[in-house]
């Protein structure tokens, strides 16, 4: 959390007072709810003498207000057009000094610094609370797709192409490739970050480098806001001719073996059929006979 302080100063309307302005970040993913915090913890409340305004810091915005509360009830006459029925109070809390609001399904366009200030009407209208709340989005990229080359064992040296790719994620991520084997970095050959119209970002990278006997190559997208790293593993070692042989051999041994099992499953079944044969055509002759002696 950070503090400012900011003095009110006196007019025919607001009366002096010195305030701590508390501003705290919060981070949202895309399409959530995100809670925007406003606690007031001072003497007893009474909603008719209130207004709690929350609006977008930014001076620069055509329209700020996000949400009114004007003697107990919403106002939504000056809400900008893009809140709309966007924002709720929590209206069992707000007796208790809670004028958080919520606002619903955030997008990227509610990126902002929102403030919270909560005017008191007595003899004379003071503010007596403000805080400002700065909106992060962010949305997790999906697991990184890491392929790589089909080496043949003797591609030792050879330039060889690595690929990664991940997407549906925001803001744009840092892409890092490491060479296992020792965890240095390694330069890519390409990286292309791309926007889609959901306002999420895909990523591809390539990666060249000479291809050794046992190559450990690792793809990490990072995510700053999340604080997450997902990577991809490549692991490819290199097989020596003899080893290369004897698995050779026994494929060849499996094969031969399968071919003799189904030769001798098909002879037993020939057999069956036989036996079944014979006995069915025996029944039939004694039934003939038997037919033709009752005759």
């Amino acid at each position: 959390h950070f503090f400012h302080i900011t003095s009110i100063f006196s007019s025919p309307f607001f009366n002096h007072v010195v305030i701590a302005l508390e501003e705290k970040i919060i981070v949202s993913k895309l399409g959530d709810n995100a809670t925007l915090s406003c606690i007031y913890r001072g003497t007893e409340l009474h909603l008719k003498n209130l207004r709690v305004y929350w609006q977008i810091a930014d001076d620069q915005e055509e329209c700020s207000v996000v949400h009114a509360l004007i003697s107990g009830q919403d106002n939504e006459s000056e809400q900008c057009i893009h809140f709309k029925n966007r924002t709720q109070l929590f209206w069992d809390r707000l007796e208790n000094g809670n004028f958080s609001l919520l606002l619903l399904n955030v997008s990227q366009s509610d990126e902002h610094t929102y403030k919270c200030v909560i005017l008191q009407k007595t003899e004379y209208t003071k503010m007596i609370h403000q805080a400002e709340v700065v909106l992060s989005l962010a949305a997790s990229y999906s697991q990184p797709i890491l392929s790589g080359p089909i080496r043949n064992s003797d591609s030792a040296g050879e330039e060889v192409t690595f690929s990664c790719r991940s997407g549906n994620g925001y803001p744009e991520p840092n892409v890092y490739w490491i060479n296992k084997t020792d965890n240095s970095h390694l330069h890519p050959s390409q990286l292309e970050i791309t926007p889609h119209t959901d306002g999420t970002y895909s990523v591809f990278s390539t990666l060249k480098v000479k291809a050794t006997s046992n190559m450990e190559i690792e793809c990490s997208v990072e995510n700053k806001i999340l604080q997450e790293n997902l990577s991809a593993n490549y692991t490819q070692q290199k097989q020596s001719n003899g080893s290369s042989t004897e698995s050779h051999k026994d494929l060849e041994k499996n094969r031969r073996g399968a071919q003799a099992a189904g030769i001798i499953s098909i002879v037993i079944l020939m057999g069956l059929l036989v036996v079944l044969t014979c006995w069915l055509w025996r029944r039939r002759s004694s039934r003939l006979v038997s037919h033709t002696g009752n005759e």
